[in-house]
């Protein structure tokens, strides 16, 4: 045999070689995938009479609007329908000629609500989600984190990309987001995500998200140590950080799509984590973006990472006495607090105080515990039935319980 042809088989038998840990991964979503569907085949209708609504959503959605993506309107509408979701939080990027909070999607839209926001930088560097937005936003970058968040005498203001935050002892921000799919998303190899694609993208686009998701411990830390700190009440969300811009195409002259991929399409990133809100409109329909805003800011939400299988359903209240609440809300410790929680779906259960843990039980569809102590008492749920490391990452992230 020619020296070349023996160097081009033995080039051929390195790249097929290199493809074996591919092909393995490829495998394991699939085990992945198929111990999902046997977990959402065990889930039992809710015995849960508390009459509260659950709402799904997504936060941290951004379109064409203020650059960074191509996505339209049209795309954020079809994704957040094919989801089955209630609601959408925008978070457009400010730009200077045009108010892109008051141009971008608000109101009730194909049977989704839609709440307008900004995600501004401000002089610091630190960015704050802002909902609803307004024509100042494309002013913040001039202006310290404290002057941003005192101009706003109402709405919703969150600290986006805790990692990066810097002005912690500022006032007027109601909540962290602890959780971003971007954020998370860099700490991917980018080459072995390319291959994982190759093998994998057609079959489990979705579940290539587990690949690189990961508890995000540091930004939890923060969170629990900020609400000892302040002394109050501080919501936790996860942001979808939703640009559908990752990918590759050829386009025509006038930008339609010929050929190409997209990794992040609005209607996969939706899939990965929501926020679910429980809550009752007054008038017993949604006619505003009000119902959203309080009950978010309230706390009456959780953080379901439903890539894993649907939270909806999931529980966390306290009674004391007559006195019942649920996560978000304060209850006054008179003798004891009884705190319960109920899952769709049987997992483990860590209940934490003080960002501590003091309850872990596996292979449970619920929890009770005597609360004697003050403090502020929050849930993270696993699924350690789903193979790998995925089974040793949260599912719900609930927000708090202040026992006073």
């Amino acid at each position: 045999m020619k020296p070349w042809k023996k160097l081009l088989l033995l080039l051929l038998l390195l790249i097929l070689l290199s493809q074996i840990p591919f092909a393995y991964r490829r495998y394991k979503l699939g085990r992945l995938h198929a111990a999902i569907v046997s977990l959402e085949s065990q889930r039992q209708p809710s015995a849960i009479d508390d009459r509260l609504i659950e709402y799904r959503g997504v936060a941290h959605v951004h379109s064409f609007l203020g650059g960074h993506s191509a996505g339209t309107f049209q795309e954020i509408i079809a994704a957040a329908q094919s989801n089955q979701l209630d609601f959408v939080l925008m978070s457009e990027h400010p730009a200077r000629e045009f108010n892109t909070a008051e141009m971008t999607l608000k109101g009730s839209h194909g049977g989704v609500f839609f709440i307008n926001g900004n995600e501004v930088k401000t002089a610091a560097g630190d960015r704050l989600l802002l909902f609803p937005g307004d024509s100042l936003a494309s002013l913040d970058s001039q202006l310290s984190t404290q002057e941003v968040l005192s101009r706003r005498p109402s709405g919703l203001a969150l600290v986006a990309y805790p990692e990066e935050f810097k002005n912690w002892d500022t006032t007027g921000y109601q909540g962290i987001e602890v959780y971003n799919v971007y954020s998370n998303a860099r700490r991917i190899n980018p080459l072995l995500m390319f291959f994982d694609s190759i093998w994998s993208y057609r079959s489990y686009p979705d579940l290539l998200f587990a690949t690189f998701y990961e508890r995000p411990s540091e930004s939890l830390k923060r969170w629990d140590e900020m609400i000892a700190k302040k002394k109050e009440k501080l919501v936790a969300i996860a942001g979808n950080d939703s640009h559908a811009n990752v990918g590759i195409s050829v386009n025509d002259s006038s930008g339609k799509t010929l050929v190409g991929v997209k990794l992040d399409p609005y209607q996969r990133s939706f899939r990965l984590v929501r926020l679910h809100v429980l809550g009752i409109p007054l008038d017993g329909q949604i006619s505003d973006d009000g119902f959203f805003l309080r009950s978010i800011s309230a706390g009456h939400c959780f953080i379901g990472y439903d890539v894993l299988g649907d939270t909806s359903g999931f529980r966390f209240a306290a009674k004391d006495g007559n006195e019942t609440v649920i996560m978000g809300d304060e209850i006054t410790l008179d003798d004891q607090v009884r705190l319960t929680v109920r899952l769709p779906i049987p997992g483990r259960i860590m209940l934490l105080k003080d960002g501590a843990a003091i309850k872990d039980d596996s292979g449970v569809g619920g929890l009770e515990f005597v609360a004697k102590e003050k403090g502020s008492y929050r849930v993270e749920v696993y699924l350690p039935q789903l193979p790998g490391p995925v089974g040793q990452q949260p599912w719900i992230i609930s927000n708090p319980i202040y026992v006073k």
